[in-house]
Formats: C-alpha cells, sequence, structure tokens
C-alpha cells in the first residue's frame, strides 16, 4: 500500500509556504499563481498552520476584514492535521473525511516534506486502478 512519503516524492514540486506575519492578500496571490488551494505557513522549519480557501471565505470575507492589512496568523488553522511519511493514503483519506480537509502536510521529525490534497490521493487511486486494469487484461490475453 502506498505511503504519504512515496506520494511526495512522486508529487516532487516546492512546498508553498508563508511567514505568519504575511499579508492575506499575500497569501491568496501566492495561491493563485501557483493555483493551489493552501498555504503553509511556517516560522523557520517549523509548521505553524495552514491557510486554506476556507479560511478566506470564513475568516477574512464573511468576518470583513481588509486581507491587506489582516496576516495569516490571524485567520489560519492551527493546529494541523498532518500525517508522517509511513502513513497510508488510505489513512490519510479517511482523516480527510473525517474532519472535512482538503490538505494534509507531511512531516518528518518537525520538518514538513510535503503537502497531499484531495486531488492527489484520487490521482493516485485511478493511476493504481489503470494499471490493475492493465495487468488484468494482459491477464486475460493470454489465458
Amino acid at each position: 500500500m502506498a505511503t504519504a512519503e512515496q506520494l511526495t516524492a512522486i508529487k516532487g514540486g516546492t512546498i508553498a509556504s508563508l511567514p505568519p506575519q504575511a499579508t492575506v492578500l499575500e497569501a491568496a496571490q501566492l495561491m493563485n499563481d501557483r493555483h493551489i488551494g493552501s498555504v503553509l505557513v511556517t516560522e523557520g522549519n517549523q509548521l505553524v498552520g495552514i491557510f486554506t480557501e476556507r479560511d478566506v471565505m470564513r475568516r477574512v470575507v464573511a468576518d470583513q476584514r481588509d486581507p491587506a492589512t489582516t496576516t495569516v496568523a490571524d485567520v489560519m488553522t492551527s493546529p494541523v492535521a498532518c500525517a508522517a511519511p509511513h502513513t497510508t493514503l488510505d489513512e490519510i483519506r479517511t482523516v480527510m473525511r473525517d474532519k472535512r480537509i482538503r490538505h494534509v502536510p507531511v512531516v518528518n521529525g518537525g520538518g514538513v516534506l510535503g503537502m497531499i490534497s484531495l486531488g492527489d490521493l484520487n490521482k493516485a487511486e485511478h493511476d493504481g486502478q489503470v494499471e490493475t486494469i492493465r495487468y488484468l487484461e494482459q491477464y486475460m490475453s493470454v489465458a
């Protein structure tokens, strides 16, 4: 069964993060530029929170806060539900479903290894199904 570490290695890429004193406007611009739904909030190597599209809607727009002056520290989600490198993708999917979240950082010893989104899980499941179908088709064509 695939693990969080394996999926983050396949994904590669950089992790979007900002310091707690960054503004909501800066976070929204970063999310728009990278076409992502969340950014990690870090102090040095330490994960201190996550800022998501849901945080924008609930804690900024609905509360009529000014995104240019509101810091992500004031509206981020903390503590953050995280996965260890050995966590299976099924376990991550269960956490996402139960907590009604769409992004889970993968951390090891306080350092962030990567981020797994619901879309990443869906793609991994699809790819696994395609591989199984190919295997079964090959098996049946030989028989």
